[in-house]
């Protein structure tokens, strides 16, 4: 009778660890998206390089220490592998945040949720350029469906602004290619990185990258910008909840499933849209819903399959792991752990 009473017991643990970790990354995402929605549109910040380096230098800093406090040990990396993998991985990373950030000047973090759900179309297509995704014709077919439900949510966008929205589809590039290159060069290498050892590596070259046109661009428009306010506990909040991001997303894989992590970006994207509009008051119109309607079954199926040929390799993996190579997977939707 113990051991019946201690079985739903430990189910119930279980449980409430899984949905806690998930809540906490949906939390976490939608505080950073939020907050860096409020920071550069509303506080008088507009400045999405200045907003992103600060974001890179704190979780530098911090991953260093973790680091060499003995907190956490960073995987070793060869002088040709940082030349060859990290820099282009962390070049990629900073363009993505960068031209992410820089959207929510012209657009609302409702469409850009929209625009988003695309992620999965352009990951197959530079997939299909690069050869680590195979084309098919029901592949095909289902990222039409998606890519046919954005263009029907941006038609019914009401604050359509073009500049924004070449800039949120740069950062899905970007982002598209990074995953890519992931799995491309640090994949086949057999490389598995924590999040605090990632952002160890990567955190600092994606600083110099971003330092750069910060330091030419943006810092000479600020000193003579006689509106700039700098609200420092803001853009501290803003990096801690970027760093936290990071090590959630590592619990929410490592802890759950990718499943788990799936369901939990859709339902991230539904809070967030809803945020949008009660926050920030966004207008959401009936046509928009429809086509991002669209878009979530066709993402939903993606994540379906995909989820299904991870159960497929896992069980060819079992029958036969003397002749499956080493792979470091790297789940998720618009760049998890990015902002």
């Amino acid at each position: 009778m113990a051991e019946g009473q201690a079985a739903p017991k430990g189910l119930a643990l279980q449980l409430v660890i899984t949905y806690g970790y998930m809540f906490l990354w949906i939390g976490l995402s939608a505080a950073v998206i939020m907050i860096n929605k409020y920071v550069l549109s509303m506080s008088g910040f507009p400045y999405p390089v200045a907003l992103t380096c600060t974001h890179m230098l704190f979780c530098a800093v911090l991953a260093f220490l973790l680091v060499k406090l003995g907190f956490v040990e960073a995987v070793s990396i060869s002088a040709d592998t940082y030349l060859s993998c990290i820099l282009p991985i962390g070049l990629l990373f900073a363009g993505t945040l960068w031209l992410g950030n820089a959207a929510y000047l012209y657009l609302s973090v409702s469409f850009i949720q929209m625009l988003k759900a695309s992620m999965p179309m352009v990951v197959f297509i530079v997939g299909v350029l690069f050869s680590t995704e195979k084309f098919t014709m029901k592949a095909a077919l289902n990222m039409l469906v998606v890519g046919t439900g954005i263009a029907i949510a941006s038609y019914g966008e009401i604050h359509f602004v073009v500049v924004g929205v070449i800039l949120q589809v740069g950062s899905i590039a970007t982002e598209s290619v990074r995953l890519t290159l992931v799995q491309i060069l640090l994949q086949k290498r057999g490389i598995k990185m924590n999040p605090v050892s990632t952002l160890y590596h990567i955190a600092p070259c994606c600083f110099v990258f971003l330092f750069l046109p910060f330091i030419y661009i943006e810092l000479p428009k600020m000193v003579a910008d006689p509106n700039l306010h700098v609200n420092v506990p803001l853009l501290l909040a803003s990096a801690a909840c970027a760093f936290a991001l990071n090590m959630s997303v590592f619990l929410l894989i490592g802890k759950t499933s990718a499943l788990t992590m799936n369901v939990a970006g859709v339902i991230k994207d539904w809070l967030l849209i809803l945020l949008s509009v009660v926050l920030y008051g966004s207008p959401v119109t009936r046509t928009q819903l429809g086509g991002y309607g669209l878009a979530f079954v066709g993402v939903m199926y993606y994540n379906y399959a995909k989820v299904e040929q991870m159960k497929q390799s896992a069980a060819a993996a079992q029958k036969a792991p003397e002749k499956q190579p080493l792979i470091a997977a790297e789940v998720g939707q618009s760049g998890k752990g990015s902002e």
